[in-house]
């Protein structure tokens, strides 16, 4: 069975074939770049190297969010045109879990961690179980500090993982001490190997023109169009 692998959920870029449980290529690139222009031409350039061709692909897994609204959407987007026209299974997944995969031998809590910015985050919070992750906090956009109450609740060790970690280490390490453990470089990087890591465990894949991504708040457009409704009440 061939995958195909996309994660667009943030400015990193990853892109992955999967043949038989066998990683056939995976590309990834943490350099803020256009997912408009360069998405689309990386799932082929993928195709190209694997020397497979779309048709031969057997199911799609694509990061869902949350993360940025711009990335989301085009992941999505691409993964849900690929799926009608080649009549694949789709399946979406966590960009917060997928991003955890890569904590999954730590003895501890995994706590991924995307930029919302004005000190906000998205955030899940997961347990390894052998070789699965379970939530011990919802994916969600919350206030940082608000999380950091919460992880200092549990008195265990937590891995913090993520590139938009850096941005707030201090502040982690001011308020949970010798319990924070922040990630290496290396385990920064979403991986679209482990969105089809993921999706592999999913019971049922999604209905394709339905399926929306998953952004846990509302735009910021959105949000004052509420406050601005309010008003005139």
């Amino acid at each position: 069975m061939i995958w195909l692998g996309i994660d667009t959920a943030n400015s990193p870029l990853s892109v992955a074939i999967v043949k038989d449980d066998v990683l056939l290529i995976e590309e990834s690139s943490m350099m803020k770049i256009n997912h408009s222009l360069c998405a689309m031409p990386a799932v082929e350039e993928a195709c190209r190297k694997a020397s497979i061709t779309p048709s031969e692909i057997d199911a799609i897994a694509v990061s869902e969010g949350p993360g940025s609204y711009t990335g989301v959407r085009i992941g999505v987007t691409i993964a849900k045109t690929l799926a009608w026209t080649l009549d694949k299974p789709l399946y979406g997944v966590s960009s917060l879990k997928a991003l955890a995969v890569n904590g999954q031998l730590f003895n501890g809590l995994i706590c991924s961690i995307m930029d919302a910015r004005r000190s906000n985050v998205y955030t899940g919070v997961y347990r390894a179980k052998g070789t699965e992750l379970v939530n011990v906090l919802e994916d969600q956009h919350c206030a940082l500090a608000e999380l950091l109450e919460k992880l200092k609740e549990y008195e265990e060790t937590v891995l913090f993982v993520g590139e938009d970690v850096k941005l707030y280490e201090s502040i982690i390490r001011e308020h949970l001490g010798e319990q924070a453990y922040i990630a290496s470089f290396a385990l920064n990087v979403p991986r679209a190997s482990s969105a089809i890591l993921l999706a592999q465990s999913e019971n049922q894949p999604e209905t394709v023109h339905t399926f929306t991504p998953q952004y846990k708040r509302i735009t910021e457009a959105e949000a004052n169009l509420v406050k601005k409704e309010s008003s005139h009440e």
